[in-house]
């Protein structure tokens, strides 16, 4: 059994590993444009997952004028299917403030079913966001 752990990142070093992540996720792989990939940035708080110690995914949570919203799941495709996404996303939720609210994301519609599984729910039509098609969620 593989030994998960996510931390909240504050270290240049550990966020640098999770732009590296990202990169290689949403440029390499699914062709989103660079500049869309490090939007909001600064703003957000931001966690670095590792498996036995080795870098492998990342995500993040922002204040938005709507609430909280959880941003760019991203799980390198060799630690995939650990469980990852799933600790990632219950870090995130118990990172949140208490009086977070309303609490969302715009999940990649073939990662709906997974979101759905940790007590999000659709709110609206699909729609395209850097070239690939999502839903906004909601958690119930």
């Amino acid at each position: 059994m593989p030994a998960i752990k996510v931390k909240k990142a504050t270290e240049q070093a550990d966020l640098d590993k999770i732009n590296q992540i990202r990169y290689e996720v949403f440029v390499v792989e699914q062709n989103c444009p660079p500049h869309l990939e490090v939007e909001y940035n600064d703003e957000s708080v931001h966690f670095l997952a590792t498996v036995n110690g080795e870098p492998a995914g990342a995500c993040r949570w922002r204040k938005t004028e709507k609430g909280c919203k959880l941003e760019r799941f991203a799980v390198l495709k060799n630690f995939r299917g650990y469980g990852l996404g799933q600790e990632m996303v219950k870090t995130v939720l118990a990172d949140l403030p208490a009086d977070a609210g309303y609490v969302y994301l715009n999940s990649q519609t073939h990662a709906v079913p997974f979101y759905k599984k940790l007590g999000f729910e659709t709110s609206g039509p699909e729609f395209e966001e850097a070239g690939i098609k999502h839903y906004q969620m909601v958690k119930k």
